[in-house]
């Protein structure tokens, strides 16, 4: 058995509401006024105090091995400065790893952000043609020190990533 750890590539499609819908939402800009509807976001964040935040991400790449899941909230992410940024995902499971054959990455415009749904895998964000990128972060206050799971592909799967 070989020990080389196998590079699967990833095309990033476009984000778009109906390729979106197995991971979350994808939520565009609204007229103001517009009573709630299901355009809108549809937050879990009943299990804990929710945490907005700004988070500064340094560019990495487009490589990972590692993706990570939430189980007890939906989660929004978005970029600010209108930058354009990558994720990789996979549905929710009841399995303690990700779906590879639903692993899809996306291209997201800074016109809009996404909300994962419970349990989405995610792997990102990811970004290129700039040292840092802040992200606005919607969780709860203990998402990544209680409800941060994460699946190795490298040292369960002999597996690495790129989004292309």
């Amino acid at each position: 058995m070989s020990d080389a750890i196998a590079l699967k590539t990833l095309k990033a499609e476009p984000i778009a509401p109906d390729r979106f819908r197995p991971y979350g939402q994808v939520i565009f800009p609204a007229t103001d006024g517009q009573p709630y509807g299901r355009e809108d976001a549809q937050l879990d964040l009943s299990n804990g105090t929710p945490r907005f935040y700004i988070m500064r991400l340094t560019e990495r790449g487009r490589e990972f091995h590692a993706i990570t899941r939430h189980v007890r909230c939906t989660q929004c992410l978005g970029s600010l400065e209108g930058k354009e940024w990558l994720i990789a995902v996979a549905p929710p499971s009841k399995s303690d790893r990700p779906d590879l054959d639903q692993l899809a990455a996306f291209r997201i415009p800074g016109n809009c952000f996404i909300k994962l749904e419970v349990g989405t895998w995610h792997a990102g964000p990811y970004f290129d043609g700039a040292d840092f990128i802040d992200f606005y972060n919607l969780e709860l206050s203990d998402t990544n020190v209680v409800d941060h799971f994460t699946h190795n592909f490298k040292k369960q799967d002999n597996l690495r990533f790129e989004i292309i």
